[in-house]
């Protein structure tokens, strides 16, 4: 079965990023000029997916009107003749079909896709967290990944390796590499400790899932920090039928933590044409600037 749906869980409180998440969800934090979370949608179109679901919670409209026609704003630029900006509004609008539920209490990853159920039926569909952006120079990370399922029939889900020191940070997967890029699941650990990881192959942000994630969802205790986690669901899932990890090609960034939302930035900034140049001869001046004065410290303390 085609997947065709993705779930984006966007309830959370971005408590890392306060003040600025105050009164902002995070995934409207932009990385240049654009929005987090519009880059995760970009993803799911260029990877053929054709329904999206936003899994909202309490000061998310932001998100909503973001995709949502701004009549007034449209005349504005309308009545300046700014047809390059007024594209890009309505471009926005346009993008996909995008549907919205809230996750009426905090009460977990896993819960938030249980949220998802009615939406998605009985078919495989994709999760795409937003604290994840991928940037790949040809095929879409989601797109690999779809790819990955019409191969096995089965749930994927998406990884990369990580250094031994930060397998603490990620849910861990216990299997087996089955050709260059893929490993068989036997089992998932949430964030162990460096000595207790079967592997460094960490899940990244990307799945694709059947459906019978939600019956076991549906009876999923809540695990680590009171929460029902999505990685015990899945260890469950992998117990009954096969599931496949994935090393997909392309740079990931965390954006949920500041270096990962800073390296985003500058790196997506030096991508374009329009602003490489000039922020590049930016950069240049300040890290020479810092070398220098780094230089001044490490003379002054030989005196």
């Amino acid at each position: 079965m085609k997947v065709r749906k993705a779930v984006i869980p966007a309830a959370g409180l971005g408590t890392r990023f306060l003040p600025a998440t105050k009164a902002m969800p995070k995934e409207m934090l932009p990385i240049v000029d654009t929005p987090t979370i519009q880059y995760i949608i970009q993803e799911a179109i260029d990877s053929g997916i054709e329904e999206i679901l936003i899994i909202t919670g309490k000061s998310k409209r932001a998100i909503e009107d973001h995709f949502d026609r701004n009549v007034e704003l449209e005349l504005e630029l309308e009545k300046k003749a700014n047809e390059e900006l007024l594209k890009v509004v309505r471009d926005i609008t346009d993008l996909v079909d995008i549907h919205y539920i809230r996750q009426k209490e905090a009460k977990g990853l896993g819960h938030a896709i249980y949220c998802a159920k009615t939406f998605v039926g009985n078919e495989p569909f994709a999760v795409m967290l937003g604290d994840d952006v991928v940037y790949t120079e040809d095929t879409p990370c989601l797109k690999q990944m779809i790819e990955c399922y019409d191969e096995y029939k089965t749930s994927v889900l998406g990884v990369q390796t990580v250094k031994d020191e930060d397998v603490c940070k990620y849910g861990i997967v216990d299997g087996k590499r089955v050709s260059d890029r893929v490993y068989t699941v036997k089992g998932l650990v949430e964030k162990p400790a460096v000595d207790e990881a079967p592997s460094n192959v960490a899940i990244l942000g990307r799945y694709i899932i059947n459906p019978g994630i939600f019956d076991i969802l549906a009876e999923t205790k809540p695990g680590k920090g009171g929460e029902i986690q999505l990685t015990d669901a899945l260890k469950e899932l992998a117990l009954k039928e096969d599931m496949y990890a994935y090393d997909f090609i392309g740079k990931r960034y965390d954006v949920g933590n500041k270096q990962g939302f800073l390296e985003a930035t500058v790196e997506t900034a030096l991508r374009r044409s329009d602003l490489r140049d000039e922020f590049l001869s930016y950069l240049v001046g300040v890290v020479e600037k810092e070398v220098g004065a780094l230089a001044e410290v490490a003379a002054g303390r030989e005196e």
